[in-house]
């Protein structure tokens, strides 16, 4: 077998199955005329070997076709959209054995129907380009999902953190001090730890740590607060401990080169959260709270500063613990970047379990429903810091009722000031479906202190007239009813 590459592998065999279709020829027939086993034949239709270069000749003219015709990379028009996505190397980066898929059956797949799926494809790339998809994109939704499918727990990466806790004798207690976590960067792993590192690169200032591996330096951001470096102490020891090689020197993912990086940079992340916030303490935590039959924001704000936590650090931990020891495994998480100059809400993370919930991205440019407590927390949170008054955090609970739908949530939000980025605000919520389970477990629930408010998704779908938080026209709204006054006019015309 010639050690090709595989996309050249699949692309051969998709135009030898299409050859042979074309002639009418069953595989025993082809192995008749080409001298080649069916078995052998079988294995290049599906791209897993490539012929040796003296058994092309009889196969080509197997099919009716010529040496130089057969090798050629070229493909038909119908053919064309499979070979970009195959030539692109997308389908190799793809994390198909995460959920057990072969990639040889996403062959065989394309390869029944190319005409088919190549305009799928055709679709899916000209949507790429007409919203500015990239691979990374790909990459983020792809680790999405398998974060989902996992309820966000992972039991190694649990253990890792215990391990790691117990070898580098870090005491039972919390909050972990940033500075023992920078001596076993140093000392256990050669780590040069750079405090001002990044005020030489101005344009570098959003960020938070660069590691440099050339020289194992790492330099951070000189105005982090005291749980910023500890939790990038504790990533660049989660990248160490677990082995990760594959990964991206900046704090945040500024482009996914492939899933494997994107992959090991959220295990690294979970490793440092699970480091600074061990699961049986917050457990316990948890589950005094959830036992008080008032809302406290306060009390809920003191199991986050018990850690020192940021309040992302302790949304992270909750999306791991909820689903696995309380039951509530039908949640979605949410952050939003506030920029008060041009008061519009971006969300630049979110994670949905069990199902995919009604609070989410919208790439449409749409204005997201400003009765989301996400959104008025980050508005309250502005207002103060106009008349001058200093807030660190503020904290807000609100049953949220989607219009048309039976669905309603318990949201826990928290707001902040968004260091060290200036003028922006963040806000991150926990969203709990309202089903029994959630009921049973906290017995606030039902408290009426709770805002209670309906609510939809952006303000461009929905159809409430007397909305005073209306940021937008409801246009979806309007076009759809436009089109059902053009069925029915159409309808009683009889045609």
């Amino acid at each position: 077998m010639s050690a090709k590459p595989q996309h050249e592998r699949i692309l051969f065999g998709l135009k030898v199955k299409q050859l042979r279709q074309a002639q009418g020829l069953s595989f025993v027939e082809l192995s008749k005329e080409s001298q080649l086993s069916v078995s052998y034949l079988n294995e290049i239709e599906k791209g897993k070997k490539y012929p040796k270069e003296d058994k092309i000749p009889s196969l080509a003219a197997a099919l009716g076709t010529t040496r130089e015709e057969l090798v050629s990379l070229g493909l038909s028009k119908s053919m064309a959209p499979v070979g970009e996505l195959l030539q692109s190397n997308f389908l190799n980066e793809l994390p198909l054995d995460l959920f057990g898929i072969e990639l040889s059956k996403v062959v065989e797949i394309i390869a029944n129907a190319p005409v088919r799926v190549g305009a799928f494809i055709s679709t899916l790339l000209e949507l790429s380009r007409n919203y500015a998809l990239k691979e990374e994109n790909f990459y983020f939704g792809a680790l999405r999902s398998y974060l989902e499918l996992h309820n966000n727990y992972f039991e190694e990466l649990e253990e890792a953190a215990v391990d790691f806790a117990r070898s580098a004798n870090l005491p039972d207690t919390r909050p972990v001090s940033a500075d023992a976590l920078k001596q076993v960067l140093e000392a256990r792993y050669g780590y040069e730890v750079v405090e001002d590192g990044l005020k030489p690169f101005p344009d570098l200032g959003k960020l938070r740590s660069v590691y440099v591996p050339a020289e194992k330096k790492l330099l951070l951001n000189s105005k982090l607060s005291h749980i910023q470096r500890s939790f990038q102490f504790g990533k660049e020891l989660g990248f160490q401990h677990l082995g990760l090689r594959e990964r991206a020197n900046t704090s945040s993912l500024l482009r996914g080169r492939n899933f494997e990086e994107v992959l090991n940079h959220s295990k690294a992340v979970y490793f440092s959260v699970a480091l600074h916030i061990p699961r049986h303490t917050i457990t316990e935590a948890l589950q005094a709270f959830f036992e008080k039959e008032r809302w406290d924001g306060e009390a809920f704000l003191g199991i986050m500063k018990k850690y020192e936590a940021t309040p992302e650090m302790f949304y992270h931990r909750l999306t791991n613990i909820l689903p696995r020891f309380f039951g509530m495994d039908k949640l979605f998480f949410l952050r939003f970047l506030h920029d008060p100059a041009t008061d519009t809400f971006e969300i630049d993370k979110e994670l949905h379990l069990s199902r995919r919930h009604h609070p989410h991205g919208n790439a449409l440019s749409e204005h997201y429903c400003r009765r989301w407590v996400a959104l008025s927390l980050l508005q309250d949170l502005h207002q103060l810091q106009q008349e001058g008054k200093f807030v660190d955090t503020i904290v807000r609970a609100q049953r949220s009722h989607y219009i048309g739908t039976e669905d309603e949530y318990l949201c826990l939000t928290i707001a902040r000031p968004a260091y060290p980025t200036p003028n922006r605000n963040v806000s991150v919520t926990i969203g709990l479906l309202a089903n029994e389970e959630a009921r049973s477990k906290i017995a606030f629930f039902e408290d009426p202190a709770i805002q209670y408010r309906e609510v939809n998704k952006t303000c461009e779908r929905c159809a409430v007239t007397d909305c005073a938080e209306r940021a937008a026209p409801p246009t979806v709204v309007l076009r759809r009813e436009e089109w059902k006054h053009i069925q029915a006019t159409l309808a009683g015309l009889g045609a």
